[in-house]
């Protein structure tokens, strides 16, 4: 926003600071949109809606009263995020896509130089001047087209890097779910382990397992479809620091706010404060 860096459309690379300079020179031709990937206008408006959009979902939430078994009168609410997931699937598909374009390069650099083999160049094709990015094959679509720019020259990539982008966090949402110990079933366990039941329920792992999975499962999905989405289409509109980044600046903004409500929580009971800054 604020690099003085001269850029190549002979302005600063800082939007900020481009701006001021088109004004100081009565030419705001090139404000809103600029070429060559440069922070635009255009990107600094997307990447503020993007961020509204990140804060609005983060707080909806579905809560579940608890009440405490030792301490009476003590009650209290368990909220399911919609964003149950956080941002660990996003991480886990940016690490996989940048593994396998490492990988497609290896492959290219050491067999397919020329791009004369057909079964490497359906894995992946490079530009021999420039082999940072992926020119063709399978890499060349799971990789994002950044800014309007590229997406004009070939708009089906974006198409298809937005819904893969969708179709793998949501595998990884899944996935980290069961392996991540954030199931329905290790869930109840939590509860009861923190000496909490849910009003109208057994103080028993099965009933809360079974109150719980009608929740966990949906926003599990829910979830991690908006991530991929807002992850993909900010990568395609060119979001200033790429989706994968705003998600993780507003999480973690976010986990310190949840870590300052839970040592005030714990200064009262430190088991359920432990709980409920997990979520």
């Amino acid at each position: 926003m604020f690099s003085p860096i001269p850029a190549g459309d002979g302005g600063p690379v800082g939007v900020i600071l481009h701006v001021f300079t088109s004004l100081f020179h009565g030419d705001l031709s090139n404000v809103l949109f600029r070429s060559n990937q440069l922070p635009s206008v255009f990107g600094l408006l997307i990447t503020a809606g993007v961020l509204l959009i990140l804060v609005y979902t983060q707080g909806i939430k579905i809560e579940i009263p608890i009440v405490s078994t030792k301490y009476r009168g003590f009650s209290a609410v368990y909220p399911i995020k919609l964003m149950y997931v956080s941002n660990i699937p996003v991480i886990l598909a940016s690490a996989l896509t940048a593994n396998a374009v490492f990988m497609g390069q290896l492959l290219w650099a050491h067999f397919n130089s020329h791009n004369n083999n057909l079964l490497l160049n359906f894995v992946g094709m490079f530009d021999p001047t420039s082999p940072s990015t992926p020119t063709g094959g399978i890499l060349y679509y799971v990789t994002a087209p950044r800014g309007l720019d590229v997406v004009a020259l070939d708009p089906m990539r974006a198409v298809l890097y937005v819904l893969f982008m969708i179709g793998i966090v949501v595998l990884f949402g899944r996935l980290w779910i069961e392996l991540g110990g954030l199931s329905a079933k290790t869930a109840a366990k939590n509860l009861l382990d923190a000496d909490v039941q849910v009003p109208g329920f057994r103080r028993s792992n099965q009933p809360v397992e079974i109150l719980l999975q009608k929740y966990i499962p949906s926003v599990t999905i829910i979830g991690s479809l908006i991530l991929g989405a807002i992850a993909g289409i900010s990568d395609v509109l060119g979001t200033f620091g790429s989706g994968t980044g705003i998600l993780l600046t507003v999480d973690i903004l976010i986990n310190y706010y949840t870590l300052l409500v839970r040592e005030r929580v714990e200064d009262v009971m430190p088991k359920l404060g432990a709980l409920l800054g997990r979520k």
